[in-house]
């Protein structure tokens, strides 16, 4: 261990909870004992101090026994004259420091200081700004829950492999880019934070244009180096949010970050005390520090996987120039941290991966569009016999979009044919699915919907880079071979904008989709002789257990029973296995002997049997990612259905963000439970208590999104003005409120069977 790193980080605790002490007894002296302190949008109040503590913070008299339990963890300098064991007294500090920076990031909310404010045409991808004073914007601060959960099945599935925090200022504006460039290509979300003699890495990338945001796996949190706080705040409530550990776990809470949470700090520039201080913090986590100056190394101890600091000095990394000594930078921390990550090998000349998925393309910025308001464009897979199809062949029939004027439009139609020996009919709408995903991985390109309703833009550097329609079947080609090579065999792909033949091809879709619909709709349950199970959500939930089947989607609303069986001819060894039902037990609650001794297994004994229809005996579990919350509202006689995206108040009297501590962490909760929102409109819906009749309350971006499934379950369940009768936060957010809205309403939950 380091004396250096050591004398520094000590040294950097002891002053930063001095001044946190100052700041909070200015701020009870200003404010008051009872002033409300907090995070917005979060469930886990203060939730580094709440992971480590177990002390929930609502107001400022909360703050002095965090204070206290930091003043404890920290040790004098080390000695100028005799050995002493620097490691434990180091990371006592580093924690220290994160519980001071919490404290005084939660005090700079009371002043409206946090999260701070940035330029005003300093816009977050997908055109997100945040209003402030004198019209100014401010940077993102700390993510909140839903966002969080929304990334949660990219976290367990690998699409993210893991996330980086980035503190300091790079060399130059060129070298962040690249940076940050190589981050998004291998999908790793990447934190934001600190400065060099007041510059950022923040300020580098808005002056190249580079989008931030949540969409695009770069999150600007501050640029001081406190504000570093909030990534070990996201990886504390990873914990408790997918882990189900409890309030007050450190040790617990510390080990499963470093084993199943791949992050690392990258200290761009120099590194001052705090920084060190911060660093240590960071290590307890099992995260290691990189930097790029010369600093004194800490070799492999059992905190981390391999080194706890590594020294990578800028200018003498081997590179023929920057641009590669940064790309070679990042290689060296995916090494020691050990990230496992796949990147696809895609001929385009943009950049390609994940984190380009939420990229938007706004009309400003747009060389060309396909389908939305003033063309058709359409998407169509379909499968063929092995000696049809020419692996690898691209053609584009009919014009290219060089003659269309800047931001104009054309039709467009996407055919792919692929083959396979273990290719299926079955497995065409599942394939023909990943096309939005794919096409959305290259930088400049905006995918939206599918089928017939596909929405393509196409931004003006990525024309300028030479991306053109061939592009497209690139893009296709490589992905499904490198995703689905164990069914697909040959894809070949074929670009029409030729007005005739995009016509034909278009009606020739349309039958397909319609033959689909018609096949899914008679895909239920009672029709096959094995689910399949759902192992991803293991990878950061241990004990959980999904069941998917024809009438029940995935909780996370991203894998249906089709894409399940796609997944296991795929990888047979793979997350997704068939559960062989075996004996009947309750075909009205869903119990079989299968599906019984999966969840037996499958959650390693803590879940002894699962009901498939029901919410009141034996509910599915969940990890954390689910689309929406089911939840009993007793004296309703009824559920109420809240979204990802609605952070409002609810009857129950919690938020989205506190009813997910109940439903995740693969915890089994009568009365409650996640789901996968088109799980909704299913016949099997807790058809066991009564189905969609049993909805009294809803989210109002729920009832918008999904006006026209829902009628039509209205219509099947004889009552076509039901959804009429559902409240929303609009209207309701107190259980009196709520019953006087049903009772007004006739909303049939008020005359049913008791649910209990």
């Amino acid at each position: 261990m380091s004396k250096y790193i050591a004398t520094r980080a000590i040294r950097g605790a002891n002053a930063l909870v001095t001044e946190a002490e100052v700041m909070l007894n200015k701020a009870l002296k200003e404010k008051g004992a009872e002033t409300p302190v907090s995070f917005p949008n979060t469930a886990y109040y203060l939730p580094t101090i709440l992971g480590m503590t177990g002390i929930e913070v609502t107001k400022l008299s909360d703050l002095p026994p965090v204070l206290e339990q930091a003043r404890k963890m920290l040790h004098p300098l080390p000695s100028g004259k005799h050995w002493t064991p620097y490691l434990g007294e180091t990371l006592d500090s580093g924690m220290s420091t994160l519980l001071a920076a919490e404290v005084i990031e939660a005090i700079r909310f009371v002043y409206g200081l946090q999260p701070e404010r940035m330029p005003e045409d300093f816009t977050l991808a997908g055109g997100t700004t945040y209003g402030g004073a004198n019209g100014h914007g401010h940077l993102n601060g700390p993510i909140d829950d839903i966002q969080l959960r929304s990334w949660g099945i990219q976290l367990v599935d690998g699409r993210m492999p893991g996330f980086a925090a980035i503190v300091g200022c790079a060399k130059s504006n060129e070298v962040a880019v690249k940076i940050v460039r190589e981050l998004q290509r291998r999908n790793i979300l990447t934190f934001l934070s600190g400065n060099v003699n007041g510059r950022s890495i923040i300020d580098q990338l808005h002056e190249e244009g580079v989008e931030l945001g949540y969409d695009t796996y770069t999150v600007p949190f501050g640029t001081d180096t406190l504000s570093a706080i909030y990534a070990l705040g996201f990886a504390t409530r990873s914990a408790l949010t997918f882990g189900g550990m409890k309030p007050g776990m450190s040790r617990e809470i510390l080990n499963y970050n470093k084993d199943r949470v791949f992050a690392f700090v990258l200290a761009l520039g120099e590194v001052d005390d705090l920084k060190y201080a911060a660093a240590a913090g960071a290590i307890n986590y099992g995260f290691p520090v990189i930097a790029d100056t010369v600093i004194p190394e800490i070799l492999p101890t059992g905190v981390t996987t391999y080194e706890h600091v590594v020294s990578m000095p800028f200018d003498q990394i081997d590179g023929k120039d920057d641009l590669e000594k940064a790309e070679r930078l990042v290689q060296k921390c995916i090494e020691v941290r050990g990230v496992k990550v796949k990147v696809s090998n895609v001929d385009v000349p943009v950049p390609y991966g994940s984190a380009f998925e939420g990229e938007v393309v706004r009309k400003a910025d747009l060389r060309v569009e396909f389908g939305g308001k003033y063309a058709r464009c359409f998407e169509y897979l379909h499968m063929a016999k092995l000696d049809e199809v020419t692996d690898g062949k691209i053609e584009v029939v009919g014009p290219d979009f060089s003659s269309v004027e800047p931001q104009g439009h054309m039709d467009m139609g996407i055919v792919i044919k692929v083959a396979g020996r273990q290719m299926q009919a079955d497995f065409e709408p599942v394939l023909e699915r990943q096309v939005h995903y794919f096409v959305n991985g290259a930088s400049g390109i905006q995918h939206v919907g599918q089928r017939d309703i596909a929405w393509i833009r196409v931004s003006n550097p990525a024309a300028d880079k030479g991306f053109n329609l061939e592009h497209f079947g690139k893009v296709l080609h490589a992905r499904f071979h490198e995703d689905f090579g164990a069914i697909v065999d040959k894809v070949q792909v074929t670009i029409y904008t030729d007005p005739k033949l995009h016509a034909e091809w278009l009606e020739k879709a349309r039958e397909a989709y319609d033959f689909r619909n018609k096949r899914l709709a008679d895909l239920t349950d009672d029709k096959v002789d094995e689910f399949y199970s759902c192992t991803l959500c293991q990878s950061f939930a241990p004990d959980h257990v999904c069941v998917v089947s024809p009438e029940r989607l995935g909780l996370c609303g991203a894998y249906n029973w089709l894409d399940c069986k796609a997944s296991f001819s795929i990888n047979p060894t793979g997350p997704n296995q068939p559960i062989k039902l075996g004996k009947l037990i309750d075909f009205q609650k869903g119990y079989w002997e299968g599906t019984n001794d999966y969840a037996k297994i499958g959650s390693h004994g803590a879940v002894p049997e699962v009901s498939m229809y029901s919410i009141m005996e034996n509910p599915m579990t969940a990890c954390g990612c689910f689309e929406c919350i089911v939840m009993l509202i007793p004296e309703a006689n009824g559920v109420m259905v809240v979204s990802r995206e609605d952070t409002a108040m609810t009857p129950a009297g919690m938020t989205f963000s506190t009813l997910a501590g109940i439903a995740g962490g693969g915890l089994q909760t009568p009365g409650v439970m996640g789901v996968g929102k088109f799980y909704l409109i299913s016949p099997k819906f807790i058809s066991a208590d009564g189905g969609f009749k049993r909805i009294v309350w809803m989210s109002s971006v729920l009832k918008e999104s999904m006006a026209d499934e829902f009628r039509a379950v209205c219509e099947r369940e004889g009552d076509p003005d039901l959804l009429d009768k559902i409240a929303d936060e609009r209207n309701v957010n107190t259980v009196e409120d709520l019953l006087a809205w049903l009772e007004a309403h006739n909303h049939p939950a008020m005359v049913m069977d008791p649910m209990f």
